[in-house]
């Protein structure tokens, strides 16, 4: 935020570390500017006001991993503040979020920037060993109010601030990797004898997955619960606390008793000039807004008839969604595209670590196979083998590589009708199971099917053979 490190997650501890983000005597911070656009992106995505004036703070305390004992963060005068974000009130698993349902607003206090601290490990034994790399790294911090009732609906504001941010290009958000983490804080307002209680704040800690944060939420209200009814401990009683959660037992565990505002002994910092936005850099950020994945998963529905499922799947990642959408613009059915997308070329795009528009084919290309298929040019299991074959060679177009490779299904009534009359003769059996009607007779019929097919080494059209044995049969 403040000096020119590289930021990488896995590299050497300490290795990506300067005097500047060591707090070395006589360094002085120069603000990361890209950071502050990225942070004002997202801000205005999370329909906040954007402050014309703000100003840089101290926050001082003493970690280990925080070589200066202060934090250069933003306390009065924050970035951005009074936003919101609307989430599903029914999420699917990550990166899907289920539209179906309503939705709810969110409202977000405020969004400001800060530098990060570093990392404690505690896996070297009996001693501590600290991190320095990640020092320095920019960090933006959303607050929302108390909106949430529940760990589902926390999971469904972090799967959409995932995709939001991830859209917008201002961060991989791999909570894995530290890219993006969630502090939830959790109390209870009980009501007992027609009086209100509330229990004391906890901030839940360590968290490293969306089912980490669902499931530490659940646990910790349940706890919370537990320990009023059996103390009657209430907020005014104590101080607000952390806890860590522990993945493998599944429960949180106190860590320390937390600091409120005024034991951080904020106040202004004195190295850096406040930053003013002015309409013209603002209106500059405001230009590279797009449309955001909620919305637009909600559009695709409406406006293409997908599931709420495949939507969700398609905005997952932009340059999917833009893809998707340009082959749709190029011709093919929407239904069509979105089964290549999500079932064929997501997979190729899996096993080579790169999105699907990174794979090189041509929207117009995804669009022609689809049409392909939807004139039974092609049967289902042969487009995915095709779709395959187009990304090993991109200079060939779907027809070339069908003919190529003799995938193209046999349409030819006169040619199917004589080779129907030839299973037919083979399987008296079985037609007589057929035009006899009862249980069999479905399944009698899908073997002869079969045997067309098997006869035409899979290249029949199915649908013209049906309509072949549908006549012949009655």
């Amino acid at each position: 935020m403040f000096c020119g490190c590289a930021v990488e997650f896995g590299a050497e501890p300490n290795s990506r570390v300067c005097p500047v983000c060591l707090g070395m005597p006589g360094v002085l911070p120069v603000m990361n500017k890209q950071a502050v656009e990225y942070a004002v992106l997202v801000a205005l995505a999370l329909n906040c006001e954007v402050a014309k004036f703000t100003k840089w703070d101290r926050k001082s305390y003493y970690y280990p991993d925080l070589p200066k004992n202060y934090q250069i963060s933003q306390y009065d005068l924050p970035l951005s503040s009074n936003g919101f974000i609307e989430i599903p009130l029914e999420s699917g698993q990550p990166p899907i979020a289920s539209v179906g349902g309503q939705t709810k607003n969110i409202r977000i206090i405020r969004a400001h920037l800060e530098e990060d601290a570093g990392k404690n490990l505690h896996t070297a034994g009996n001693f501590s060993q600290v991190d320095l790399n990640r020092t320095g790294t920019p960090l933006l911090e959303i607050v929302t109010e108390p909106d949430m009732n529940s760990g589902a609906e926390v999971r469904a504001l972090a799967v959409e601030l995932q995709r939001m941010v991830r859209f917008l290009g201002v961060s991989v958000a791999d909570m894995q990797k530290g890219n993006m983490r969630f502090e939830p804080n959790v109390n209870l307002i009980v009501t007992k004898d027609g009086s209100e209680y509330k229990t004391p704040i906890v901030e839940i800690k360590n968290l490293n997955s969306f089912r980490a944060l669902e499931r530490s939420i659940d646990y910790e209200v349940q706890r919370q619960l537990d320990e009023f009814l059996e103390t009657g401990r209430t907020m005014e009683m104590g101080n607000k606390s952390t806890r860590g959660w522990d993945d493998e037992k599944e429960m949180t565990v106190l860590q320390r008793e937390k600091e409120e505002a005024h034991d951080y002994r904020y106040f202004p910092e004195p190295d850096l000039v406040p930053v003013e936005m002015t309409d013209v850099w603002l209106s500059g950020i405001r230009s590279r807004l797009c449309e955001l994945p909620l919305k637009k998963q909600m559009r695709f529905v409406t406006d293409y008839g997908l599931s709420d499922y495949d939507a969700g799947v398609l905005t997952a990642e932009r340059s999917t969604a833009e893809f998707f959408e340009q082959a749709v613009k190029a011709g093919g059915d929407p239904k069509r595209v979105c089964n290549l997308i999500t079932q064929d070329y997501q997979k190729l795009a899996n096993e080579k670590g790169c999105s699907v528009a990174d794979l090189g084919v041509a929207p117009e290309k995804v669009a022609r196979l689809a049409t392909m298929i939807s004139d039974g040019v092609v049967s289902a299991t042969a487009s995915s083998t095709i779709a395959t074959l187009s990304v090993e060679d991109l200079n060939k177009t779907p027809e070339e590589i069908a003919k190529e490779h003799n995938l193209i299904q046999k349409s030819d009534a006169g040619e199917l009708e004589k080779i129907v009359d030839q299973v037919l003769k083979e399987n008296p059996k079985a037609v007589e199971d057929v035009t006899g009607g009862g249980k069999k007779s479905k399944k009698a019929r899908g073997f002869l099917l079969g045997q067309v097919m098997q006869k035409t080494k899979g290249q029949a059209n199915p649908k013209v053979v049906s309509e072949i044995l549908d006549k012949k049969l009655s």
